[in-house]
């Protein structure tokens, strides 16, 4: 079975959320003291690389594969 996310649409309609996210993230980042610029940048190769991400699950034995190419 193989599933495809778009990841615009998705973002569009939780786009809210994503606004407290970014307030959350960004209290965090000043409790731990984490470099909000540092931490931005991790997220940003994290989104940049989504489009390329393979998600695998099989049922037997519950063996799960993530490629991010």
């Amino acid at each position: 079975m193989r599933l495809y996310i778009p990841v615009l649409p998705v973002l569009l309609v939780l786009s809210p959320l994503l606004v407290v996210a970014a307030l959350g993230g960004l209290v965090a980042c000043l409790a731990t003291r984490v470099s909000p610029t540092g931490a931005l940048r991790g997220v940003g190769r994290l989104l940049w690389a989504l489009p390329g991400t393979r998600i695998e699950i099989e049922q037997g034995r519950t063996a799960v594969l993530v490629s991010v190419r």
